[in-house]
């Protein structure tokens, strides 16, 4: 029951996007195209899942003992940047379209606010290493839920007629808002 509430808390409750707000550059720059949000969301379904490991094995057996935790940003960062390096280095080779739309966003996870802000969630928290991994899949399973929802609005939005004064950024916010707003129903939940 406790990795379903973390699971259900970090997808719906606690939305990285929609209730934390990290990671709306990434958000609002990559929700064109529904696609290009799956390949986004998958990025970084990956990296936080992958670094969430990498993270507590580094908290827990190299800074703590050493009692350099003042350092942990600095190597979390890293870490991340090593693994979105990985992640494009993979995307070039399997899906050179999927590379080219997400352009400079991909290399942008890096310093996603979301990303980084999971990886110090994690130690705040103190979860264990199955739990760490759990929340942060989660909190990127969330984090693609959002982006690619917020897509599929944008879409559905080019198709309709928008106000002059609304079309692009304005309507774009506003559904944003409205979008997090529906999320907040979730609060309930857990």
């Amino acid at each position: 029951m406790e990795y379903f509430a973390i699971i259900i808390g970090a997808i719906f409750v606690n939305n990285v996007v929609l209730a934390q707000f990290l990671g709306i550059c990434p958000f609002l720059g990559v929700s064109g195209k529904v696609n290009t949000s799956l390949g986004m969301g998958a990025a970084v379904v990956f990296v936080m899942g992958i670094s969430s490991i990498v993270v507590y094995l580094l908290q827990y057996y190299v800074l703590v003992p050493l009692r350099i935790e003042y350092m942990q940003t600095i190597v979390f960062i890293l870490v991340i940047a090593a693994l979105v390096q990985m992640v494009e280095i993979i995307l070039k080779k399997i899906s050179p379209a999927l590379y080219q739309a997400l352009g400079i966003f991909l290399p942008l996870i890096t310093t996603n606010c979301a990303v980084l802000g999971v990886a110090i969630l994690l130690v705040q928290k103190e979860y264990n290493l199955l739990q760490s991994f759990v929340y942060a899949v989660s909190t990127a399973i969330g984090f693609a839920l959002a982006l690619t929802v917020f897509a599929g609005i944008r879409e559905r939005l080019e198709l309709n007629e928008v106000p002059k004064s609304m079309r692009g950024v304005p309507v774009a916010l506003v559904t944003a808002g409205i979008l997090a707003m529906a999320f907040m129903g979730f609060a309930g939940l857990v």
